[in-house]
This record gives C-alpha cells, sequence and structure tokens, in this order.
C-alpha cells in the first residue's frame, strides 16, 4: 500500500531518507551517475516534509543550498514547494518560474 509524505510520521520520513541515501551511495560506487541523482532528489522532497513550510515567506531571497552562484526568490509557498525564481550572482531573475522543495532552501539573505 502507498503512502504519501504527509501520512508519515516524523521517524518513517528519516527511514526513508536514510534509505534514499543508502541508494544513491550504492549506485554512486556502482556509476550510475542518473540513478544516484533521482534519490537525491526524492531524498530531499521527504527531507522537505520534516521541514515547516511556514518558515519560508513569500517575496524573501534564500541561499540554495545545492548550488552556492545563485539564489532563490519566492512568489509563494505551496506545501513543501517554494514557487519563483533562481537569482544569479547579478542579481538576475530567470524568467522561468519554478518550484523547489523548501529543504533545498538555505538561509534568508
Amino acid at each position: 500500500m502507498n503512502y504519501r509524505y504527509s501520512d508519515y510520521s516524523i521517524e518513517q520520513l528519516r527511514t526513508e531518507i536514510r534509505n534514499f541515501k543508502e541508494k544513491a551511495m550504492k549506485a554512486e560506487q556502482l556509476g550510475n551517475i542518473s540513478e544516484v541523482a533521482v534519490n537525491e532528489r526524492k531524498m530531499q522532497v521527504a527531507l522537505a516534509y520534516t521541514m515547516n513550510p511556514e518558515d519560508f515567506s513569500a517575496g524573501g531571497v534564500y541561499q540554495l543550498t545545492n548550488d552556492p552562484g545563485h539564489k532563490f526568490k519566492i512568489h509563494y509557498v505551496n506545501g513543501v514547494f517554494a514557487w519563483g525564481w533562481r537569482v544569479n550572482l547579478l542579481d538576475e531573475a530567470y524568467e522561468k518560474e519554478e518550484a523547489l522543495p523548501i529543504s533545498l532552501l538555505g538561509d534568508e539573505i
């Protein structure tokens, strides 16, 4: 039976995150880079469910934990995903709006 991450307890989410981390490490040892990326992304989504979305506000600009060359300006937060635009080092926002799990957002600038 499939469950949604929103139905998981914190302990179940931590177990799921640990499983994805182990799968990513095994895939990396086998040289399967695409499988590493998939498991890391799944891990980030599960990790987002352990965080409080109310800690992130619309209009806020946050560091990206996986991309030090960019920041992320939030347009709105829907569940555990922040919708907005990447901003480069020259403070130029990209035209394409995207959604990122809040676990990828670092400190507010």
